[in-house]
């Protein structure tokens, strides 16, 4: 005999709380996007983050992009290392949703990168 299955008990929708881990904080940075289609770039365009946190990204594009697809941000950093040398964040994940609202990505990795010029906005 298999056991037999018992559903969940649902919880109403007024005893919901944000169930998010991390933190979110809403600062208004301008990024590039690229997805990623077997390393190679499938499709690029601009946004600008609506919250960040150490999981992931919500920004807003003109574009709607497919959930699921890989996806790689540079995102301009507002500080400059040692005060001469500007700082782009550089994060990959995958879109986990996407809609009018806005493009949210679960981060998988993260680094900082330094470069000479501005790149978004110069």
């Amino acid at each position: 005999m298999y056991p037999t299955r018992v559903p969940a008990a649902r919880v109403p929708d007024t005893f919901r709380v944000d169930q998010r881990l991390q933190r979110r904080y809403p600062i208004p940075f301008d990024l590039e996007y690229k997805l990623l289609t077997k390393g190679r770039v499938g499709h690029s365009g601009f946004g600008k983050v609506l919250n960040i946190s150490s999981r992931g990204v919500f920004f807003d594009t003109d574009d709607l992009l497919p959930v699921g697809d890989p996806i790689e941000l540079r995102i301009s950093w507002p500080f400059l290392l040692d005060g001469i040398c500007q700082l782009i964040l550089i994060l990959r994940g995958r879109i986990i949703r996407s809609d009018g609202n806005g493009i949210a990505i679960m981060t998988v990795t993260f680094e900082f990168r330094t470069t000479a010029a501005r790149m978004i906005g110069a």
